[in-house]
């Protein structure tokens, strides 16, 4: 693909000759006919030794990264830049519309005829599929769900009766859409089990990575916003809602009826107790405990420091003593006052 063409295709400038590029590269990987990006300046240094064809980088660092023979396009977010880029070489795939004679389907469903139901997959009754959709094998499909337009879903993938989900919808190999939230109630000598009688709604443009399960709400829905992208492996209970654009990483887990705002970011292995108010634009640190309502927006981290094991015991040692330290720091404050004032 031409420069002139990525150019045309997704705004910035050219400057340089108007190399054809193969592929994209890092910075310290690139080959002559690869492209590049630099976004963080501290990495600068790498320009000089990398041998791709063309860099994309911001406007204000264009001189550092000119070399002879090299091509720039200029962005005001090279990182973003660079992710278009990625797509213009690597589109998604298009759907083959019709279903595959092994696959199992309901007679009352509503299939569009551009939607691709591939092998082994399996629909329930009365399930709405609409365009362009595509479901890989071993697909499961409950009834009365409602697929939206561009959905994509990857190997093994099920959806319970009930779910909805919207456009441009992806769900990775063995993601698990609604299934029963963790509601029971003590009798006497056993549990009983609440019917989990809510569903699971996800909006448009959402994403769910590989193994992550989102259960049905227990009598409200649980709701993934829109835009959300939610990473691998990640636990979503019953009556949780995320707002539009969250993202969260892999392993993290929030349990049941918490309200995590839009635009939040939520790091690896974090996890967020049920009932809580997440505020809009927060910002959780991998590994970190959230046991209490965040009503103001901002980073929030609560993770111990790594330590050795023989360390870790002395510093626990200390911690269970810290609420005899602060009254003994407080009788001695208290001590000291006294005698001042006796002093004066």
């Amino acid at each position: 693909m031409k420069l002139s063409a990525i150019v045309a295709a997704l705004g910035g400038e050219l400057r340089g000759d108007d190399r054809e590029i193969q592929r994209l590269a890092p910075m310290d990987e690139a080959g002559a006919s690869d492209i590049t990006f630099l976004a963080n300046p501290k990495y600068r240094s790498q320009l000089a030794s990398s041998a791709a064809a063309a860099v994309i980088v911001k406007p204000v660092l264009a001189e550092d990264a000119a070399k002879v023979g090299r091509s720039l396009i200029l962005a005001a977010d090279p990182y973003l830049y660079f992710a278009r880029v990625a797509r213009l070489f690597s589109p998604l795939p298009l759907a083959r519309g019709g279903v595959h004679p092994r696959a199992v389907v309901a007679e009352d469903c509503r299939i569009a005829a551009s939607s691709e139901v591939r092998e082994l997959v399996s629909i329930g009754r009365n399930v709405i599929i609409g365009e362009r959709c595509i479901l890989h094998p071993g697909v499961v499909i409950g009834d009365d769900v409602c697929l939206g337009d561009d959905v994509v879903l990857y190997p093994n993938v099920v959806v319970y009766h009930g779910c909805r989900l919207g456009s441009r919808v992806m769900v990775h190999a063995g993601a698990v859409i609604g299934a029963d939230g963790f509601g029971l109630a003590w009798n006497s000598d056993r549990w009983f089990k609440i019917p989990q009688t809510g569903v699971v709604v996800i909006a448009d443009d959402v994403e769910i990575g590989a193994n992550t399960t989102i259960d049905r709400g227990a009598l409200s829905d649980t709701v993934i916003g829109e835009g959300a992208k939610l990473d691998n492996q990640i636990q979503i209970a019953h009556n949780v809602t995320v707002g539009a654009h969250t993202a969260m990483a892999g392993c993290a887990a929030v349990a049941g009826s918490t309200r995590i705002g839009a635009r939040c970011t939520i790091g690896g292995a974090a996890r967020i107790i049920g009932h809580l108010e997440i505020a809009d634009g927060t910002h959780v640190g991998a590994g970190t405990l959230i046991s209490k309502s965040i009503r103001k927006a901002d980073a929030y981290t609560a993770v111990y420091p790594m330590a050795t094991h023989k360390e870790w015991l002395a510093n626990a040692a200390h911690v269970r003593h810290l609420d005899d330290l602060v009254t003994r720091v407080k009788q001695l404050e208290k001590a000291l006052s006294t005698a001042q004032q006796n002093k004066d």
